[in-house]
């Protein structure tokens, strides 16, 4: 759908909240800092949880009560969460009630910090996955070529084929995301092009002439 023929429709006061998601090695990262850049306040979600789980930070004290020795001075010792958590679904389940409740406390806290701006990003890798599109007015999907993507992840320290195909396992398949978005902004062009693409949807969701 393009930027013109905006679906987007408000049932609250408030910003319109826009829902960015998208497979790993997609581009999502890249996209909401284009979103920042042109002043769109942007919640990370993954941000958040760095925060949260890192030195003194606020979720420490529950997952080393619920995972003993998965934390440390440093925060969380991912390798020791991930020992417990990894293939244990129920143990999965714990983890994710310590940390989603208090990641929807802080995106609350910052609707509210921005709730003059007419538009907010909230960016969510599993926005698909955990159901978090209910709860926002619109979403948009960062996509590229297949080819693309799998080049990006493989570049990465540390990451191997056998990791890319489990995590993409793990993930809604790009075309059902692209299927169920409101907006898709394809990363497969040049910077510059991906660039135009979302000041025009900034535009379009804004009414400015960005």
């Amino acid at each position: 759908m393009s930027a013109d023929d905006s679906p987007a429709r408000k049932a609250h006061g408030g910003p319109l909240v826009l829902g960015l998601t998208g497979s790993i090695g997609m581009g999502k990262s890249t996209v909401a800092a284009m979103f920042e850049d042109l002043g769109v306040p942007v919640f990370d979600a993954d941000a958040c949880v760095r925060r949260m789980q890192g030195p003194d930070g606020a979720l420490l004290p529950a997952i080393e009560e619920a995972f003993p020795g998965s934390t440390g001075p440093e925060g969380v010792r991912r390798e020791a969460l991930g020992a417990q958590v990894f293939g244990d679904k129920d143990a999965l389940a714990r983890l994710e009630a310590i940390v989603h409740p208090a990641v929807g406390k802080e995106r609350t806290a910052f609707l509210a910090s921005h709730a003059d701006a007419p538009l907010v990003v909230f960016d969510i890798p599993l926005l698909f996955e955990k159901g978090g599109a209910q709860a926002v007015d619109a979403v948009a999907v960062v996509s590229a070529p297949a080819e693309a993507q799998r080049a990006r992840v493989l570049a990465r320290p540390g990451m191997t084929a056998e990791k890319f195909v489990r995590i993409l396992s793990l993930q809604v398949p790009d075309a059902q995301k692209r299927e169920r978005a409101d907006y898709v902004i394809d990363t497969g062009a040049s910077l510059a092009e991906t660039r135009a693409h979302v000041a025009q949807l900034v535009a379009a969701l804004t009414g400015s002439n960005r």
